[in-house]
């Protein structure tokens, strides 16, 4: 088996500044030079990751290096730091033990740690004790933020959904300070759109027959393609679109949403706007959060569906996606022929 090395880098996102890829690797064969003098550059395998979070090890390029640690080998993995490869407790700890059963040294050079004595393992367990430490407070910090942030009912920004426009607004903040924020404002022929398919989904109640009406109709979304039934479940479920009224307040009430608007504010004049309501992955669909982790707020757009009628649509999307778990996976009509 030809002797080997490992190095890789990440970033969780593209600056151009700081500790980029090319920064880590060119850090990385440095290292290797002075520590593994008489290995050929051949051998030096790269494996970069840009664009993901520390936070798991759901990245495409760190799965293929551990592919590669398996089938052909590696005596060691080099990497810039440790947070570079995970800021999870867990995984660190997992990937460590896996390292070792497969015979493979891990070195990170900011730290100066290698597995290779059982000090540096400590060292290293330690270190990465911290950094899951730095992430968890950071993401606490954000939601903190994200809590302050919600008290203005403003749109944070991203892709807008379909209904509505971003728009840049200047406010004046309590130091008298102007400030710039962005909020969102009706499109009336695509919250049109969104209108007609919560009365068809709520006639229906079924996503096939929505789809089918609309494409008959010539709707389309925003990038000029077909609603799709996965298209469509996302509008339904998205408090953007309910009207922050009193049906409203009581649904966000139940399902234990952190609220920071009274219900006063639920007063019928605006829409919802809810923070903190998904997880977003490079490459992977949004996750919904569970609802108890969303921070909602009566926002400053116009509603387009009664709280009522949005509450009704839930629970319809409830009901089919139970029955469609439930549903024989066999031929019903085969089976009671027996």
């Amino acid at each position: 088996m030809a002797q080997r090395i490992a190095i890789y880098s990440r970033k969780s996102k593209f600056t151009g500044k700081g500790e980029s890829i090319e920064n880590q690797i060119e850090l990385c064969k440095q290292y290797i030079r002075v520590h593994y003098p008489d290995m050929a550059a051949e051998n030096i395998l790269v494996f970069e990751d840009e664009g993901f979070s520390g936070g798991d090890t759901e990245r495409p390029q760190f799965k293929k290096m551990m592919s590669e640690a398996k089938t052909d080998g590696f005596i060691a993995v080099v990497c810039y730091r440790l947070d570079r490869v995970s800021r999870n407790i867990g995984d660190f700890a997992k990937l460590i033990e896996e390292l070792e059963g497969l015979g493979v040294a891990f070195v990170s050079i900011r730290e100066r740690f290698d597995t290779s004595s059982p000090m540096g393992r400590a060292m290293m367990y330690i270190s990465s004790v911290f950094s899951q430490l730095e992430r968890e407070t950071i993401a606490e910090r954000i939601r903190d933020n994200m809590r302050e942030l919600s008290k203005t009912g403003r749109w944070l920004g991203g892709v807008t959904p379909t209904g509505y426009a971003s728009e840049s607004v200047e406010r004046i903040s309590v130091d008298g300070k102007k400030r710039k924020a962005c909020q969102l404002i009706l499109l009336p022929e695509e919250a049109g759109t969104v209108k007609k398919i919560f009365e068809v989904y709520l006639e229906t109640r079924s996503l096939t027959k929505t789809e089918a009406l609309l494409i008959r109709h010539g709707h389309r979304t925003k990038n000029g393609k077909y609603f799709s039934r996965f298209s469509l479940r996302n509008i339904l479920t998205n408090p953007v679109y309910m009207v922050a009224d009193k049906d409203a307040y009581r649904y966000l009430v139940e399902i234990g949403a952190e609220l920071f608007s009274g219900e006063k504010d639920f007063n019928g004049e605006g829409g919802v706007t809810a923070y903190s309501r998904t997880v977003q992955k490079k490459g992977r669909a949004n996750k919904i959060r569970p609802p108890e982790e969303w921070i909602v707020s009566a926002g400053k757009h116009r509603g387009l569906i009664s709280g009522a009628d949005w509450v009704k649509a839930q629970e319809y999307l409830r009901q089919n996606s139970a029955k469609s778990f439930w549903k024989p996976r066999g031929n019903p009509s085969r089976e009671h022929s027996k």
